[in-house]
């Protein structure tokens, strides 16, 4: 551990924490980043005894990252101000830093306002003294003014740092992470490498799985309705292209009525052990699929038999849980549908179940980019693809009627990528998450879709034509420090003018309300948390112009790292240099030397932080094994249309508090959902008594 992380450790062990902190309230060590989600306000030049502040709160919605359909963070701006002389009119103003764009939050005096939802990925907030609350742009004295902490994002000098980079260490020796054959990565379009970047290899064997004609070919996924104590019979085995469950990826869509119980045989036939997780499941324990805690791994020619019961509606899915990054991107994943006969969502005319997922693939005809055997690449971002699959296929297809309302289960079963998924044009709203209805149905532009998490989405299409469904991003170029538009399209609806019958629009235009998931939630909102958990990284051995880009880059952490525009760097971090970590502060354990006890019965508060000062901060997908939760408060605003949940997106910075339903008992994992994070080391278990 290097001497900044240890101290940092230590910081953070027996600190109390706080019922409820906002990013601009005073700093502790547990809370959430006042350098990225507050803005300190200074007073203009000759301007004395006047301050403020500006939080950029998340805004209350179904998703814990507030964005735009287009990509852009979005926040809700609320600020405090302090010494303002009286008989003025002081105005609040918010504008890009080239001043294209200025809105206007309002009229403003001491005290804390609320401005207005802001979509800008670089910004400024001025205050200033106008002759009246209705001026359209700032034209007086400027009183106080701000900044984002994106606007701290300049490009360095390319020439001079990419000699110091490779000057210091030279080309080889020690620091030559060059293995084995690999391919070149692909690079995104319109990126700069460093020249010292592009010598980076990940100094591990590459991985792929054979490919000969003798194999099988991949089959589409097939649907299977298993009935009350039904047997189904899965294995997993090599296939042309990768790894497949019964020869299909993704492999087959279950479909089972709440309440049954169905018994799963299963025979290993790859060349690795391996486990089958039935993620979002509260099942019995000894089934749950996590080798060296619920079961032993189950070897080449190996077989397990997995007893399942379903108590609760919704869309789930299974994977392998032995080498995520390999297995499950290889293609050891399946939907798993659980109907009730009293679902209560407004109705749709027809259904659509979409896994989505992205594979990395090298230019031309060089094929998939293998995986590292003894570690993971891609070990600090997570392994971002770039072809976009839909179901195990590229180029999704629908043909609808005008006016016809779809349910779509979507699962994101990619290892690193969160999505923000729209089909522009057409009308979305959405219904239930991973384990359950939402409070209130929520009309959105978009749905952010962390890997592992799952949202079941009403869209009514009126407008005959084509309509993309796209995901739609602002990835950050971290040698330039610009934003820039990224759009993939995973499919197209066809739209056709002939009308749908029955015509579900004056229901779809409702937005159904529905039973609380669990009833005094608010009781928790303002009661300290029962347990902490802080999510940070280590690094070691890495290559100095990887360690001195990270040191540049951590001046501004995008709450979402929506795009792998650093690829070079992650590709060639291998889990052998990265260690990314759950800390408990109480006791100052890692991973899994952490062993909690928890009370079964009793609902627990759980703070999820994600620390600002680790090495490269980012997103989190965390996923609790056997048991559901909701979220109660992000960065310490309120959530108030909660739904049952068990996997949680906890953006980079932030504070995600949440509230678990500990009705389960057993042995239990909990860990990043991001394939490479997870095998770097991100992973500890609970125990409900």
């Amino acid at each position: 551990m290097k001497r900044g992380a240890r101290a940092l450790a230590l910081a953070l062990i027996a600190v109390p924490a706080a019922a409820q902190q906002r990013p601009c309230d005073p700093q502790v060590p547990l809370g959430p980043s006042h350098d990225l989600y507050c803005i300190e306000l200074i007073p203009a030049p000759g301007v004395t005894g006047v301050s403020g502040r500006v939080e950029l709160s998340h805004q209350d919605g179904p998703f814990t990252v507030g964005v735009t359909a287009d990509g852009r963070s979005r926040y809700t701006l609320i600020g405090m101000l302090a010494g303002l002389p009286r008989g003025q009119t002081y105005v609040a103003w918010a504008m890009s830093p080239q001043m294209d764009t200025v809105i206007k939050l309002g009229e403003v005096r001491d005290g804390k306002f609320v401005g207005h939802d802001l979509a800008l990925n670089k910004f400024v907030v001025l205050v200033t003294a106008e002759r009246s609350a209705s001026a359209r742009v700032p034209s007086r004295r400027l009183i106080l003014r701000g900044q984002s902490a994106s606007t701290r994002l300049f490009p360095p000098d390319l020439l001079t740092f990419s000699a110091g980079a490779l000057g210091e260490r030279g080309e080889g020796g020690k620091h030559d992470h060059a293995a084995g054959d690999w391919p070149m990565v692909p690079m995104p379009p319109g990126l700069t490498m460093l020249p010292a970047e592009m010598a980076l290899r990940p100094a591990v064997t590459p991985y792929l799985p054979p490919t000969s004609d003798t194999l099988p070919p991949v089959r589409r996924s097939e649907r299977v309705r298993l009935a009350h104590r039904d047997t189904l019979r899965l294995e997993a085995r090599v296939v042309r292209g990768g790894y497949a469950f019964n020869g299909q990826q993704p492999g087959p869509l279950l479909e089972v009525t709440r309440g049954s119980e169905v018994v799963v045989a299963f025979t290993n036939h790859l060349p690795d052990s391996t486990a089958i997780h039935w993620h979002g499941i509260r099942l019995d324990n000894a089934s749950d699929g996590v080798p060296g805690l619920t079961q032993p791994p189950i070897p080449p020619g190996g077989s397990f038999v997995y007893h399942l019961r379903f108590p609760d509606a919704g869309i789930y899915w299974y994977h392998a849980h032995v080498r995520e990054d390999i297995q499950q991107e290889l293609g050891l994943y399946g939907n798993l549908l659980v109907r009730a006969a009293d679902t209560a969502w407004t109705p749709a005319n027809r259904e659509e179940i979409l896994m989505l997922d992205d594979v990395l693939v090298g230019d031309g005809e060089s094929g998939p980019i293998p995986l590292g055997r003894e570690s993971p690449t891609h070990a600090l971002m997570g392994r971002f693809g770039n072809a976009f699959l839909v179901n195990g296929q590229p180029n999704y297809r629908l043909a609808v009627r005008r006016g016809e309302v779809v349910r779509f289960y979507l699962t994101n079963a990619a290892n690193a990528r969160t999505m923000n998924l729209s089909f522009p044009g057409a009308h979305l709203k959405v219904v239930a998450a991973d384990a359950g209805p939402f409070l209130q149905e929520t009309a959105v532009e978009s749905v952010v879709i962390a890997p592992a998490e799952r949202y079941v989405v009403h869209v009514r299409f009126d407008r005959p034509g084509q309509i993309a469904l796209v995901n739609h991003v602002q990835a950050l170029d971290h040698v330039f420090g610009r934003f820039f538009p990224q759009v993939d399209t995973l499919g197209v609806v066809t739209v056709l003018p002939e009308p749908i019958a029955p015509d579900f629009g004056p229901s779809f235009a409702a937005l159904r309300r529905h039973s609380p998931p669990l009833a005094a939630i608010d009781s928790f909102a303002n009661r300290a948390p029962d347990k902490t958990l802080v999510l940070m990284l280590e690094a070691r051995d890495l290559p100095p112009v990887t360690e001195r880009l990270m040191q540049l880059d951590s001046v501004f952490f995008q709450s979402v790292e929506w795009s792998g525009t650093m690829p070079m760097m992650n590709w060639a971090s291998t889990g052998r240099q990265v260690r990314w970590i759950l800390r408990d502060p109480e006791t100052g354990r890692e991973n899994m030397d952490i062993d909690w006890r928890l009370p079964r019965g009793t609902p627990l508060k759980i703070r999820l932080v994600n620390e600002r000062r680790a090495f490269h901060g980012m997103q989190h997908p965390i996923h609790l094994h056997g048991q559901r939760f909701i979220v109660l408060a992000v960065n310490g605003a309120p959530t108030t249309n909660p739904a049952w949940k068990d996997t949680v997106l906890v953006p980079a910075g932030s504070v995600v508090d949440i509230l678990i339903d500990t009705s389960n008992p057993g042995h239990w994992m909990l860990h990043c959902h991001i394939a490479e994070h997870l095998s770097a080391g991100m992973m500890m278990h609970l125990t409900v008594n």
